[in-house]
């Protein structure tokens, strides 16, 4: 640490991501930050490296992620390694940074990197923005994403400076009745902790995968920089909803209310029908109509299915905020000026209990047809 001053921002170079694995293999958060990763590297005009930990062996999968932008792969390597452990991937992400000083660091908001960011952004003695929804850097896209996500006034976000570099982090706040975005002016690495599924990922390119860099740093840990030992790993399977990954979600909301248990049915049968699965707003699951796990929008999860049907739900920005780069959005509401419709490629005014059966047998006749 002798060397190393997180206040010398003029030092500082380079986006990083933290690329996460698990038994060896990549999870899909690190392509989302990757892509958005490449973007933010490209306004800087610096390099995009993903920071890869694990166990031998571990070099095999670092080449795709040049396939998604980046530039270098930082692989480092130590049996310590091949299971998290908050000590030991701790020591080894704070000895490269102080090393190599990028000026930002991305960190999926899973399990891990919840754990994780925290931790480092205490030993590097610099500023962490948690479960970021958006990022950026070039103010001109910035002022884009606040007049169409925002309620600032014009003048306001017109009186933002064209010259700041620094990498602006938005989240929820307030339990996501207010969006913030921080920035983090005085320190590097600027830090952020990045929501699964709100970044899209980028094409696979087999050139860019085969011109990436590879640095392998000497990696200094041993067992006594470890205070806890990993004995053994239990998976324990749990059925959740796969909102993410899905390509088709049919949601529901408060407009269910009147009859929640033949609401939830009818979403489930769309669902099923169309191969999707359900999610909800957050008024249905804060009313105990369905598990979080369902929720969509910015305190839940952020999804950009092929089609997305909004069942009752007026379309609180909070909840837009989650689904609205769907590729085609359906929306059935009784009120013509519900916000949802704004948003919506198709919309139905009416009663979704009336509607949505007639959809579920159209559907059911035109695959019978075909």
């Amino acid at each position: 640490m002798s060397n190393f001053n997180s206040a010398d921002i003029a030092a500082f170079k380079d986006v990083w991501v933290f690329c996460e694995q698990r038994e060896g293999k990549l999870m899909p958060t690190d392509f989302e930050l990757i892509s958005k990763g490449r973007d933010l590297a490209n306004e800087l005009g610096v390099n995009l490296c993903g920071l890869l930990l694990g166990g031998e062996g571990i070099e095999s999968a670092a080449k795709e992620l040049g396939g998604y932008g980046a530039d270098k792969v930082i692989v480092c390597e130590s049996p310590l390694l091949a299971t998290y452990t908050t000590d030991g991937y701790a020591k080894v992400i704070c000895d490269v940074i102080e090393d190599l000083k990028p000026e930002a660091f991305l960190i999926g908001a899973t399990n891990i990197g919840r754990d994780l960011g925290p931790r480092l952004a205490a030993r590097l003695h610099t500023g962490l923005c948690a479960d970021c929804t958006h990022l950026d850097i070039d103010v001109p896209k910035y002022k884009d994403f606040l007049r169409e996500s925002s309620t600032l006034a014009p003048a306001a976000i017109d009186s933002i400076k064209e010259d700041d570099r620094n990498l602006k982090m938005t989240r929820p706040a307030f339990g996501g009745h207010l969006m913030a975005t921080i920035i983090c002016p005085r320190f590097r690495p600027a830090m952020a902790t990045v929501r699964p599924g709100v970044m899209k990922k980028a094409a696979f390119d087999q050139a860019k995968a085969d011109a990436c860099e590879i640095i392998k740093p000497v990696v200094s840990l041993t067992e006594a920089d470890m205070q806890t030992e990993v004995v053994e790993v239990v998976k324990a399977a749990k059925k959740l909803v796969d909102l993410i990954g899905a390509d088709v979600v049919v949601s529901v909301g408060r407009g269910i209310s009147k009859d929640v248990d033949g609401g939830i049915k009818l979403a489930e049968e769309l669902a099923e029908v169309l191969g999707g699965v359900v999610g909800s707003s957050r008024a249905c699951v804060d009313a105990g109509w369905i598990t979080a796990d369902h929720q969509v929008g910015q305190t839940g999860k952020t999804v950009h299915p092929k089609v997305y049907v909004a069942l009752g739900i007026s379309g609180a920005i909070q909840h837009k905020a989650g689904m609205q780069d769907s590729e085609c959005i359906i929306a059935v509401n009784k009120n013509e000026n519900a916000p949802i419709f704004e948003v919506a490629d198709y919309g139905i005014v009416g009663d979704l209990f009336k509607v949505v059966p007639e959809l579920i047998e159209s559907i059911k006749a035109a695959k019978a047809a075909q």
